[in-house]
């Protein structure tokens, strides 16, 4: 990569630092609730976390682009074919950023907007009410004293929406996957940085600070009223595998990423940063992978576990490299298979 630009905040190296100390205020039609006290709990990366976002190598048009999302504080939808790193680009981020472990959002075609922001479970509150559990010393109580916080958790995206002192970084997986209404329904959460509970806003007028649980910790966070607002809006990457199209109106309130397939060169330096030792001696695997690539559709994780798996079988001797590779790196299409 050429020298860094000096407006960069991401620079895509890997190695961990305090940039986002640098980010300016945001446009002034996407500021949110800046004054807001933070309590977003911060969740510390994971070993994998750590490699992943240590490892992971993007282009410089990503790193540029991924930029742009931070200053203007939308969110990023990236499409590639699969194998192109794009779920682990947000572990890069949140790593490179010191902002976390990224939260992640699964997405099929049953899930709907409200399963990313909360859970409300009436069955254990109804279990736990027949039990005769009296209501703790904490916020969110009803009017006969019960705290009905307890029964909420905040999903992936209602936690990352929490306030807090830096933006949280949220993975959303395949919305493609997601029903057609999906995209359309995110639009207004992502334009107010904001939503609401309405079980808690019901009981807001006689009890109107309630603490529920957050998506990735066993610590309850204050929410006011029923109503969360983001103090930092949250670093969103979605991820396509581009198998349908989306709405105008949320392309347009989104920074759009292709991930294109790694070149010799680049499929290189991601060997040497996952496989330092073996990538000076996998240069007839990389061959062979870019030959296989195009008609058969390969991912670049295929490569890493061909050059890991013949250098193993190697060190006992009689085996042919490049036959093994070969079997280890399947088509991911089927109908490539049987031209």
């Amino acid at each position: 990569m050429s020298e860094t630009p000096g407006w960069w905040i991401y620079k895509g190296t890997g190695g961990p630092h305090d940039g986002i100390e640098r980010l300016p205020a945001p446009p002034p039609w996407r500021s949110f609730d800046e004054a807001a006290t933070p309590t977003a709990p911060l969740v510390a990366e994971t070993a994998a976390d750590v490699r992943r976002g240590e490892r992971y190598r993007p282009d410089q048009d990503t790193v540029e682009l991924v930029n742009a999302a931070l200053y203007l504080r939308r969110p990023l939808l990236v499409t590639g074919r699969p194998g192109t790193g794009k779920s682990t680009l947000a572990a890069a981020i949140a790593h490179e950023l010191r902002l976390g472990r990224p939260l992640r959002w699964n997405i099929t075609s049953r899930v709907t907007v409200k399963d990313g922001l909360y859970q409300y479970d009436p069955l254990a509150r109804l279990y736990h009410n027949n039990q005769g559990g009296a209501a703790g010393n904490r916020g969110g109580v009803t009017e006969d004293g019960e705290d009905i916080g307890r029964f909420i958790r905040l999903g992936p995206l209602g936690t990352a929406l929490l306030p807090a002192e830096k933006p949280r970084v949220l993975l959303i997986d395949e919305i493609d996957k997601g029903d057609l209404d999906l995209p359309n329904d995110l639009l207004t959460i992502f334009e107010d940085g904001a939503y609401e509970i309405p079980e808690l806003v019901r009981q807001a007028d006689h009890s109107p600070d309630a603490l529920v649980m957050a998506a990735d910790s066993t610590e309850r966070v204050p929410i006011h009223a029923g109503r969360v607002r983001c103090r930092a809006f949250p670093l969103i990457v979605m991820t396509s595998n581009d198998e349908r199209e989306f709405p105008p109106a949320f392309l347009r309130r989104c920074v759009q990423v292709t991930l294109l397939q790694p070149d010799g060169d680049k499929l290189a330096r991601i060997v040497g940063a996952h496989l330092d030792d073996l990538a000076d001696d996998s240069t007839d695997l990389i061959d062979s992978f870019l030959a296989r690539r195009e008609p058969r559709d390969l991912a670049t994780d295929q490569l890493l576990n061909a050059i890991y798996l013949t250098d193993q079988a190697g060190r006992s001797g009689g085996v042919d490299r490049l036959q093994l590779a070969d079997k280890v790196m399947a088509s991911l299409s089927r109908q490539s298979d049987d031209d």
